[in-house]
């Protein structure tokens, strides 16, 4: 015996589940009217659909970026889509920033414990994720986050539009001189705070190309040496945090800066979508000849 499905049973089901009309009519025809068989048998369609777009390159996105009340405690995370459309959504900006905000309360150190986290609502990031696949029909990925905390310093942060964003921690509480030394990291990029933290062979590295350089001049050894020796030093003004003019008045290096605020620079992260991400080249010609013949 069949059931007559309402309108306001279709409307009640669109509430709970956040789908389309014609999804939620055909879930209840299915389910011969049953609301909570309905929304099972739905949320097993979704995850099915996540699982099969689980392999397609999510290289959009946005990042999230927040630091707590006290200013002791900052989060970051890098939550990916597959185009900007989507990153634009409301949907998923609220998921963003639910997972932040979450992120940021909690003590979480794995990607696996991230997925497992609950948000603020008592529901899973994995299964909020899988959720917001099948309903925007794109691979949605939680790639990767950073937290910091400190009992004695302080903590600051900076987005930039929401594609980049930087994390710092500070020896010292200072929230104006935090989020200025976070935007110049977002927009300088530097690779790691001091010189003491570049990788040796990096170095060895970089003064055996600088020496096959200075050598084509022929000049003599001692000079070649100095000539290495000013391009090393050179080199790591240019990659480390300290070494680097600022932003806002290049006339003084970052490692001046801190000094006169008597503060310093313990850790930073910086994230940017799509970084390290390989796209796939898609031609559009190509893709819609591909749907005229029905490939």
């Amino acid at each position: 015996m069949s059931i007559t499905i309402s309108a306001a049973m279709v409307k009640e089901l669109r509430e709970r589940t956040a789908s389309g009309m014609m999804e939620c009519k055909k879930a209840l025809v299915e389910a011969n009217g049953d609301m909570e068989l309905a929304i099972e048998n739905m949320r097993k369609s979704g995850l099915a659909k996540a699982d099969k777009k689980s392999d397609r390159i999510a290289a959009e996105g946005i990042i999230g970026a927040k630091v707590s009340d006290d200013g002791k405690t900052v989060a970051i995370v890098d939550v990916n889509c597959e185009t900007d459309f989507v990153a634009k959504a409301d949907d998923f900006v609220n998921f963003v920033n639910n997972v932040t905000e979450a992120l940021l309360n909690s003590d979480i150190e794995t990607d696996e414990q991230l997925l497992a986290m609950k948000l603020a609502d008592g529901t899973i990031v994995d299964e909020v994720r899988r959720g917001l696949i099948a309903k925007l029909g794109e691979n949605i990925t939680v790639r990767r986050f950073q937290k910091y905390q400190t009992a004695t310093g302080g903590t600051a942060c900076y987005l930039h539009g929401k594609k980049i964003g930087v994390i710092v921690e500070l020896a010292k509480a200072d929230a104006e001189l935090g989020k200025d030394i976070a935007m110049h990291i977002a927009a300088s990029k530097p690779t790691c705070v001091s010189d003491e933290q570049v990788p040796a062979e990096l170095i060895e590295k970089e003064k055996e190309i600088f020496s096959a350089q200075a050598a084509e001049s022929g000049k003599p050894a001692e000079i070649i040496e100095k000539m290495v020796v000013g391009r090393i030093s050179k080199f790591l003004a240019e990659i480390t945090l300290l070494g680097q003019p600022f932003i806002k008045d290049d006339k003084v290096t970052v490692a001046k800066l801190l000094a006169s605020k008597g503060n310093s620079v313990i850790r930073f992260a910086r994230l940017e979508v799509g970084e390290g991400i390989e796209k796939k080249e898609e031609n559009f010609a190509e893709e819609v000849m591909a749907q005229v013949r029905g490939n």
